[in-house]
């Protein structure tokens, strides 16, 4: 099995097929948490404060930038909700996934 960390994000463009049903659910089950739902996926992470939040929003927002992979973020006090899908294709791909398992890994930091 592949490290999705040690993977980088490939260009995706419209007229690439989304991941299988089961290919998704391969992949999420290298996840922690992060829930599939039809087209995306998505997972809260809960903090101390709300600067510890913003500090994980823009660290979320960094590693995005690298991979030219950008999530839909949902922000609260001491919560973020980080959603993943590619919109090109309208549907999942495996850049979805790289850029999940990167994220929980600046969390468990």
């Amino acid at each position: 099995m592949n490290d999705l960390t040690s993977k980088q994000c490939k260009p995706c463009e419209g007229g690439a097929a989304p991941l299988t049903a089961e290919a998704a659910a391969q992949l999420l089950q290298q996840l922690d948490g992060w829930r599939l739902q039809e087209k995306q996926i998505n997972k809260t992470y809960s903090f101390k404060n709300y600067y510890q939040t913003v500090a994980f929003v823009n660290a979320t927002a960094w590693i995005s930038h690298r991979e030219d992979h950008h999530p839909d973020i949902n922000i609260g006090y001491n919560r973020c909700e980080i959603t993943y899908t590619t919109h090109a294709i309208g549907g999942l791909s495996e850049n979805d996934f790289i850029c999940a398992a990167k994220i929980d890994k600046l969390f468990a930091i």
